[in-house]
Formats: structure tokens, sequence, C-alpha cells
């Protein structure tokens, strides 16, 4: 640009001022970057391309129990390709605020789940062992848990011996891509289970089934439901991405919430970045007319403080996008829940619209301070008018 460095020194020429209006803008956009990256985490929560031809069931009371021979029919709905079932133990490690949910589930559960990664020792490993439990890598890695390791998790859930601690053996571990809560930390067989607990024998938490035709899964899931219309124990069925999405959506109307929170600032950020442009301008007005005297016209002096005020919130929007980037891979990197599996980077669209949504204000800021040198008079100027 041939005048970049007119545009430059004019605006640090205040320094003391500038940097404070920068560093405003600066937090306006880390503010920005965080809450659009939070507000894509819940949009676009349970979108992922695997899951999208499982179906997840459970009763439609929450937390009532499903009978096990509901199994057989669903496997006998036209789409289904297979099912698997189980329970969830939610339970504690070591300390009650080391909470692991485990498990106990149908041992064809992997075959549902082809994005599994495990050695084929240690699944043979788990097929023999009745106590087995296969353990998820990250969890495995938090509490150093490793094959031949004997674990005991407090639990709610009653034995038939009185007590309510299971124990099982680590006889493998496993990996997945994420988002890895599709499955669970601690896996562990239906059977042993519901044979060893004091009550609820018989039944189980959920149904996962596979379809055909992913483009079938609401009819499918429709003809689930179906299957216990009118009985005490009426199912409802869904994807697991939707399952999941659910889940997310359900802490609030986050897109609102973020909606609000950001205009706020904005329009704060406008008042302010609009008194220091017109500030600015209204300190150099002779400097102006001495530009226009020196043959610049009305239309490059708007163009100038145009310039000036772009280039301002060009800087502080970029700063702060690059600290919300950071932010951002920290908390992923941190994050051990279901959300950090969905967070995405500060992408592409969120710089896109940040550094857009900074030419605009800094359109809007400057509008009015140019417009007041386009059409100052000369003579008025030098003045003192």
């Amino acid at each position: 640009m041939k005048y970049l460095h007119l545009v430059w020194t004019s605006l640090f020429r205040h320094k003391v001022r500038t940097i404070l209006t920068l560093l405003s803008i600066v937090a306006a956009f880390l503010l920005f970057g965080l809450l659009d990256s939070v507000r894509s985490t819940f949009a676009h929560a349970g979108q992922g391309a695997l899951g999208n031809d499982r179906l997840y069931t459970v009763s439609k009371v929450a937390g009532a129990a499903l009978p096990v021979s509901l199994d057989a029919s669903m496997q006998a709905v036209p789409g289904v390709k297979m099912t698997s079932y189980g329970n969830e133990l939610p339970g504690t490690y070591q300390d009650p605020k080391n909470s692991v949910v485990i498990e106990p589930t149908s041992d064809n559960v992997f075959a549902l789940y082809p994005e599994c990664q495990f050695s084929p020792a240690d699944f043979r490993a788990y097929q023999n062992t009745r106590t087995g439990a296969f353990v998820r890598k990250d969890f495995a890695t938090k509490y150093h848990w490793k094959p031949g390791d004997k674990i005991p998790f407090q639990t709610s859930v009653y034995q038939k011996d009185g007590s309510s601690t299971w124990t099982f053996d680590v006889v493998g571990i496993y990996d997945l891509p994420e988002p890895k809560e599709v499955m669970p930390p601690v896996l562990v067989h239906w059977d042993f289970f519901d044979q060893a607990r004091q009550s609820g024998n018989g039944t189980v938490d959920f149904y996962d089934a596979t379809v055909v035709d992913p483009s079938q899964t609401e009819s499918i899931a429709h003809a689930i439901d179906a299957l216990s219309a009118n009985s005490d124990h009426e199912t409802e069925t869904q994807s697991e991405n939707a399952f999941f999405a659910n889940i997310v959506r359900q802490f609030a109307n986050i897109g609102l919430i973020v909606g609000a929170i950001m205009g706020a600032v904005f329009f704060t950020l406008l008042l302010l970045t609009g008194n220091a442009m017109a500030q600015t301008v209204r300190e150099r007005l002779s400097e102006i007319a001495v530009l226009k005297t020196m043959g610049f016209t009305g239309r490059r002096v708007l163009a100038l403080i145009l310039s000036e005020s772009i280039l301002l919130l060009l800087l502080g929007g970029t700063i702060g996008l690059a600290l919300a980037a950071i932010a951002v891979s920290v908390a992923r990197a941190k994050l051990g829940s279901i959300l950090s599996s969905w967070m995405p980077v500060v992408a592409g669209n969120i710089w896109l619209g940040g550094l857009s949504l900074a030419v605009l204000v800094g359109l809007i800021v400057g509008a009015m301070p140019a417009r007041r040198g386009l059409r100052l008079r000369i003579v008025d100027a030098l003045s003192g008018r």
C-alpha cells in the first residue's frame, strides 16, 4: 500500500492511547475466538462420520431398565445388521473423586465398533477371562493400568455376597478415534455382571444396533420402538450421533448465550474505538488541512482515515484470535471430557469471520471521523474553526 507508512505513523502518534485501545480490541477478539469455538463445539456435537449407522436404544422412562429378551426381537427387525446390549456401572477408583464408568456389555460389542484398536492376543485374553476387563487407553495411561492388574471399583450396585466393590482383571487395552467417549473407560462381561449382581438380573440399560443402510436409520428406529409400544418397557431409539448431540445440547442454548455475550462485547468495542478514532481525527484537523493543501483529495483523506481504523482493528483482531487459538489448543489438551473430543481448533471459518468482523467494525468506527475529514474546509481547519 502506497501510504502504509503514513497510516502506521498516524496510528501510533499517541502510543499510550493506541496501545490501550489495541488491548481492548485484542480482549474482544480473544473472547470472540474462545466463544465461537465453544459455540462450534456444541453446534457440531455428534456430527462426526462415525456412528451414523449405529442406533442407541434406552427406556422412555429415564433410568428404567429393559429386558434382555428384547435383543432377539431387535435382531429380527428388517434393516438391522447386529445388536449388542449392556448396563452402566458407575464406579470410583481409589478416591471418590475418580469417577470411572464401567460397562458390562455383550461379548460382540467390538463388532459394532470396528474403529476400536486392540491386539488379537488381548481380545482372546478378554474372551477367556470371566472377570476380564478391557480398559480404554487414555484411562489406562491416567491410572497406570496394565494387563495383569486387578482393579477394585467402589459402586452403588451390590453383589450377591453383599459387597459393592467390584474387582476386575485387566487383560487388554484398546483405543479408538475421537470422540473416545462413545466407548466406556472399562468394558467387562455382561454375563459375569448379571450373574453376580444382587438385583436387576436379566435387564439391561441400553441396546446398540448397526443398520445395513444408514439412510434408513429413522425408519428402523421407529420399527424398534414399535416392538415395545404400549408395554411396561417402551423404548426410545435414535442414532448414536443424535444421542450424544442431545446430551451436549441439554446444557443450555449455547448459541443464544454466546451471541448475547459477543453482541455486548462488540457494542462496547464500537463505542470505545469510535471515540478513540473521533478524538484522533479532531486532534489532526490542521494536518488534514495541510494534506488537502498539498493536493490530497477528499476521497484520499477519507481512505487514509478508514485505513487507519481498519488497520487498528485488524491488528488487534489478529492478535486476539491467535491468543484464542493457543488457549483452545491448551484446553483440548487438558480436558478429558466429551466436549474436548468435539471441540474444534480456532478453524479457518472462525478466523475468516473474526477478520471480516474486524474490517466491518473498522469501517463503522472510522466512518464518522472519515466523513468529517472528507467535508473539511482547508480555511476552517487552519483557522481553528
